[in-house]
């Protein structure tokens, strides 16, 4: 039993350092393995070397009737226990056809803001937060993509912002929005100053991933590799028990963007994501093509993007009258 046990701290122990060798994120790497442990827990601790596709097939299944989970979250544990197979443990599962219950997935259509209640959202928001959020709107981006942009990914020159490792592992283009051009380098001059006391205390050196700290070993004191939007505080990298600083944390904007909408008077569910879908919804009723937006967004498909026409159309149903208008 204890060996067993040690087989399997040690396989989970692999997997992480699979995950880190592929550079997924931190909450990639906390996510698969929390799923690939549920799995195992779930099979009364039984190796997944003894177990396969109908183990696999029953454990979706459970997530689906059992706890109900939703679509997204199912193929998450899917997605996390492939790769366990695949990467870890080096097991072919193209020919086994997983056939288990799907959870039923909804078509929804993503919450937008009007061009004026993103203005009062803006306006309601102060300091640090409200740079990050214009770059949600201004530019599309995730919360954790504008989260970890560092300095040198600013071009004052070309007015460009260089997005590199997102969702996709795509590295993209998107224009600077003008309007906080010169809030942006007025950040970079507060974050000169943090770096500069964080060098003279003994830290400033900041995660770099591990091809490029070994490409240069000295960029992760240099000022251009620091995060644009540094944390108040050092704290403990926890993947290699260095104290550094590590970028906002991305709670801070959800809270000051729930705030911000509740003084507007806004009733609509509002989240960091939601200026995404305004930016990708007011480009296109501005007339940009679908293709830019969707090279703008990162998208990997077309059809993900297509979902912002029929945004459209549902907003210009307004200019359908109701019969009782009439």
């Amino acid at each position: 039993c204890f060996m067993e046990i040690k087989m399997k701290k040690k396989l989970l122990d692999i997997l992480i350092d699979k995950i880190r060798f592929k550079h997924y994120s931190y909450s990639t790497e906390k996510t698969y393995h929390y799923w690939c442990k549920k799995y195992i827990l779930f099979h009364n601790k039984r190796h997944p070397m003894e177990m396969g596709k109908s183990e696999i097939e029953e454990f979706l299944t459970y997530l689906a009737t059992k706890e109900k989970v939703s679509p997204t979250t199912q193929n998450q544990a899917f997605n996390a226990i492939l790769f366990m197979y695949k990467e870890v443990l080096n097991i072919d599962t193209s020919s086994w056809n997983i056939q288990a219950y799907r959870a039923k997935e909804r078509k929804r259509i993503p919450v937008v803001l009007s061009i004026d209640e993103v203005k009062c959202v803006l306006t309601n928001i102060t300091g640090i937060n409200q740079i990050i959020v214009s770059l949600l709107y201004g530019c599309g981006l995730r919360v954790k993509e504008a989260l970890r942009l560092r300095v040198k990914d600013i071009d004052f020159e070309y007015d460009n912002i260089y997005i590199y490792d997102s969702k996709s592992m795509k590295d993209r283009v998107v224009p600077l929005p003008l309007k906080i051009k010169s809030q942006l380098k007025e950040q970079i001059l507060r974050v000169k100053t943090i770096h500069k006391q964080d060098l003279q205390n003994g830290f400033g050196s900041v995660y770099i991933p591990h091809n490029l700290s070994k490409k240069y070993p000295n960029a992760s004191t240099d000022i251009k590799w620091q995060y644009l939007f540094p944390a108040k505080s050092i704290s403990l990298d926890k993947r290699e028990g260095i104290k550094r600083r590590h970028h906002i944390h991305e709670i801070n904007i959800g809270r000051a963007i729930k705030k911000a909408v509740d003084l507007c008077g806004i009733y609509k569910r509002v989240t960091s994501h939601t200026f995404r879908h305004s930016y990708a919804t007011h480009l296109l009723q501005n007339g940009t093509d679908i293709r830019t937006i969707q090279e703008l967004l990162g998208h990997k498909s077309i059809e993900t993007t297509m979902i912002y026409t029929h945004i459209v159309k549902e907003l210009n149903k307004d200019i359908i009258k109701s019969p009782l208008d009439f």
